[in-house]
C-alpha cells in the first residue's frame, strides 16, 4: 500500500504555497495528505520542517530522508528527526537549512522517508512564497 502512496498523490490537486512572517517566518502548504510547515526564528536562531500526516502516523525510523526531484535533484538524510502529536508529525530543527530550502525551491517535488513511509510533497507554486521566507526578518521588521 505504501508503495502506491506516491502515485496517489501526485493525483491530487496541489495546494498552494503561503508565507507570513509573524509570528515568525513561516512557509507553509496544506495538502489532501499533509501540512508541511518550514519556520525559522531569528531569535534562536533556527530553522525546522514538520511534515504532519492528515490521516495515519509515522513509523519510528533511524533515519529521515527528504528527496527531492526534478529540477535540482538532492537527497538529505538526518538522524535528528522527533516525532509528535501520536506520531503524526515528525519535526527536523537545524540552524542551517540552505540545502532544504533550495531543494524546495528549485525542484518540482520533495518525497518525506521515515521507515516505510513515502509521502511526496508537491512543490508547485513555492517560488514566491519562499523568496519571501528567504527574505525574512527583513519583511517582519518592516
Amino acid at each position: 500500500m505504501r508503495l502506491a502512496l506516491p502515485f496517489v498523490f501526485l493525483a491530487c490537486p496541489a495546494a498552494a504555497w503561503e508565507y507570513t512572517p509573524v509570528p515568525i517566518c513561516t512557509l507553509s502548504q496544506t495538502t489532501e495528505a499533509a501540512e508541511v510547515t518550514v519556520t525559522y526564528d531569528p531569535a534562536l536562531p533556527e530553522y525546522a520542517i514538520t511534515i504532519t500526516l492528515l490521516d495515519g502516523t509515522w513509523p519510528d525510523g533511524p533515519v529521515f530522508t527528504l528527496a527531492f526531484e526534478g529540477g535540482t535533484p538532492l537527497t538529505i538524510q538526518t538522524d535528528r528527526h522527533a516525532l509528535s502529536d501520536g506520531d503524526k508529525s515528525v519535526t527536523v530543527r537545524d540552524r542551517g537549512f540552505g540545502n532544504v530550502l533550495n531543494g524546495m525551491e528549485f525542484s518540482g517535488i520533495a518525497v518525506a522517508l521515515l521507515g516505510d513511509a513515502v509521502l511526496p510533497i508537491p512543490l508547485t507554486g513555492i517560488k514566491g512564497p519562499m523568496q519571501s521566507f528567504r527574505n525574512c526578518p527583513e519583511d517582519a521588521l518592516s
